[in-house]
């Protein structure tokens, strides 16, 4: 049995409404992009959503809306996929990063303060691997020190904290569209806000700068090319209208997995913190217990793709990346928990419509790797 790490789950209908707008003279900037746009407001009850062509191009905006320039820092977490980082650098800010959560893998809020200082502009917290961060210890701090807050719902569409919608927290949020996320575009990404000049500047960089009735060869402001083109948002639209199917089959692969693991005393199992009203789930990720080092966690991954199962490290810690290191000067050790956590995750195969047989051997096999390793 050949088992991927995801795959995008594509029906017929989802087929159908993009040949429908292949058919079609509008395949950029037509009507399928503001009707995605507000599928995505509601979905995240916010005012505003501006889809773009990825969730990094989304983070750059929101960091460059908010006037976030040089000299500037950025409060974040070095556990995350490295897009929460770079566009703070983007706009030649610099990231200072605070440690995450030994359970959650969040970032720690008791830590935040401490990393404070007067060029301290805002905070970017991710909602990793589709658990929502603790929002209201995160919101109270960015309030008393007046902070932009910024949410990296990239992994988290359709989760809930106390009810709360992910995407709903802070000044400005995002959500990501690539192919192994919950509902997929191909490519792509969105702004969600209830701030209006957030949303204008958005809608207008990432249209080349073009102000609100500006012609075709006008630019108000510096943009870019962030365009979504009408195609991915009608497989938007599409994958949107099902996302309660989504999750819930999702959730159905996770508690599968949770089951079956259960009593394997060498496998930590996800946690889900009490404040997490819904969950809808990225991946599914395992971390080794303690007596197991970085190279075993490799091997483990090795043997597994050998027998035909493909697993990831998830995540190699951000601090660490070679340009991190060269540029910042990061080692090991400067975020203990990060380190640690790192070194023995492992995700397994994860996606919407996988079977329970699929499920059973992944976890068969990953029994006897680690059963050989541990020897």
């Amino acid at each position: 049995m050949k088992i991927p790490l995801s795959k995008p789950w594509i029906t017929e209908e989802d087929i159908r409404a993009v040949e429908e707008v292949m058919k079609t003279q509008y395949l950029s900037l037509g009507p399928k992009l503001p009707e995605f746009e507000e599928k995505l407001a509601k979905v995240a009850n916010r005012k505003y959503a501006v889809a773009v062509n990825s969730g990094t191009s989304a983070l750059h905006l929101i960091v460059r809306s908010l006037g976030i320039k040089e000299g500037d820092e950025v409060i974040t977490t070095p556990f995350s996929f490295i897009a929460s980082s770079n566009c703070v650098l983007f706009e030649r800010a610099k990231p200072v990063f605070v440690d995450i959560k030994p359970d959650t893998y969040n970032i720690n809020p008791d830590l935040i303060e401490n990393a404070i200082t007067e060029k301290t502009k805002a905070i970017i917290a991710v909602d990793v691997f589709g658990q929502p961060a603790d929002w209201d210890k995160i919101s109270e701090i960015a309030k008393k020190h007046n902070l932009f807050l910024i949410e990296d719902s990239a992994e988290a569409i359709g989760s809930e904290y106390k009810g709360k919608k992910a995407g709903s927290f802070g000044d400005a949020a995002i959500f990501a569209f690539y192919p192994n996320k919950q509902i997929t575009t191909g490519e792509g990404g969105a702004v969600l806000t209830d701030s209006e000049e957030v949303a204008m500047l958005s809608k207008s960089m990432r249209n080349q700068g073009r102000g609100e009735g500006d012609t075709w060869l006008q630019h108000t402001r510096l943009g870019y090319n962030y365009r979504i083109s009408d195609i991915n948002c009608a497989l938007g639209i599409s994958q949107v209208n099902r996302l309660d199917e989504i999750v819930k089959r999702r959730n159905k692969v996770a508690g599968m997995y949770t089951e079956k693991l259960k009593d394997v005393d060498e496998i930590v199992t996800p946690f889900v913190a009490s404040y997490v009203t819904r969950t809808s789930w990225f991946v599914y990720v395992i971390r080794l217990s303690d007596k197991f080092s970085k190279e075993q966690r490799d091997t483990v991954i090795e043997e597994m793709k050998n027998r035909g199962i493909q697993t990831r490290n998830y995540f190699a810690p951000i601090h660490l990346q070679p340009f991190y290191v060269k540029e910042f000067g990061f080692k090991r050790g400067d975020f203990p928990v990060t380190d640690f956590v790192s070194d023995r995750t492992i995700s397994l195969p994860f996606y919407t419509t996988m079977k329970e047989e699929e499920v059973d051997y992944v976890v068969k096999n990953l029994k006897e790797v680690i059963g050989k390793i541990k020897k």
